[in-house]
């Protein structure tokens, strides 16, 4: 960065969960766990559907593409994360800031998409059980994944656009631990009113919109549940739904509260909080969410180590 307030700044000074050296290590020690956690459940995961015939159902072909969101979501931010760790100088270039971001918000509102799809899944599965290798076919989930990624692409390159054409000039300390719109918009030398706009409005397309699917899918799906007669048939699906509806919170509740609301000025430890849950701690939770409880799962795991 040169001399001046008009000098366009190069990179970024990201100032991290903590300026305290010995807290830095015991954060390194714990986000290496979870991304080690995070890389082979989500890896694991994938590999079992692609290789276990009994998981090639339209279910764990949206879960693998979930699965594959994570370990983009994860790796766009962890890595980068654990290295600041352990230097002094937290510095990401302009270059490395702006692919974070893309990579970031990709795999993010891909995800955001896919929960909502997968919950289209079950309600099909659970309300419409006769009609649902006609409704659910392989077509049509090919056509929902692409739909799912295209949706993510858009939001990401609107997202991305708006908050990177902006100039920064003179500040260049991020208080946070990863590049992200909302944070990045706070060292704008310009008027960020468009940009904060668009950011809202994609956040309704991408959050808002799934939800409110997810939502009715999950009323449709508890009504039907609560006429079943069989309490085996009640706990069969309120197990597989169980784990979905659990990630769905997680992930819009924390992805709501950092986007679907006003930009201030200062980004709290309140701000960092709630983004680790929505960028690294989802990413970790999802596969073990979903095998824990997941008979299937847990037999495919024991024909693999049986090989």
């Amino acid at each position: 960065m040169g001399e001046g307030n008009q000098t366009t700044v190069a990179e970024f000074i990201l100032l991290g969960l903590s300026q305290d050296p010995k807290i830095q290590i015991l954060l390194f020690c714990v986000f290496l766990i979870i991304y080690l956690l995070s890389m082979f459940g989500n890896l694991l995961i994938i590999i079992l559907i692609q290789t276990d015939s009994r998981l090639h159902t339209p279910m764990y072909f949206f879960l693998k593409n979930l699965s594959f969101a994570d370990l983009c979501f994860s790796t766009s931010i962890v890595p980068q994360m654990l290295v600041h760790f352990l230097v002094k100088r937290k510095s990401i270039s302009f270059a490395g800031c702006s692919l974070q971001i893309i990579v970031f918000l990709l795999a993010g509102c891909t995800e955001c998409a896919l929960l909502a799809v997968m919950s289209y899944d079950r309600y099909v599965a659970v309300c419409k059980p006769l009609h649902y290798s006609t409704v659910m076919t392989q077509k049509v989930c090919v056509q929902f994944a692409i739909v799912s990624w295209v949706s993510g692409a858009f939001v990401c390159s609107v997202d991305s656009a708006f908050t990177l054409c902006l100039p920064y000039q003179g500040q260049n300390v991020i208080s946070h631990y990863f590049c992200e719109p909302p944070a990045l918009l706070k060292l704008a030398s310009a008027d960020t009113y468009k940009a904060e706009m668009a950011l809202f409005s994609m956040g309704v397309i991408i959050l808002l919109a799934p939800l409110s699917l997810i939502l009715v899918s999950y009323w449709h799906i508890i009504s039907t549940v609560i006429q079943m007669q069989s309490v085996e048939g009640r706990l069969k699906v309120f197990s597989t739904c169980g784990s979905h509806l659990t990630v769905v919170v997680l992930y819009y509740g924390s992805g709501i509260f950092a986007y679907m609301r006003p930009n201030s000025k200062t980004m709290n430890e309140k701000d960092q909080v709630i983004s680790v849950f929505y960028s690294v701690m989802t990413s970790m939770l999802n596969p073990i969410i979903y095998s824990l409880r997941n008979k299937d799962v847990k037999g495919a795991l024991r024909n693999l180590f049986r090989r």
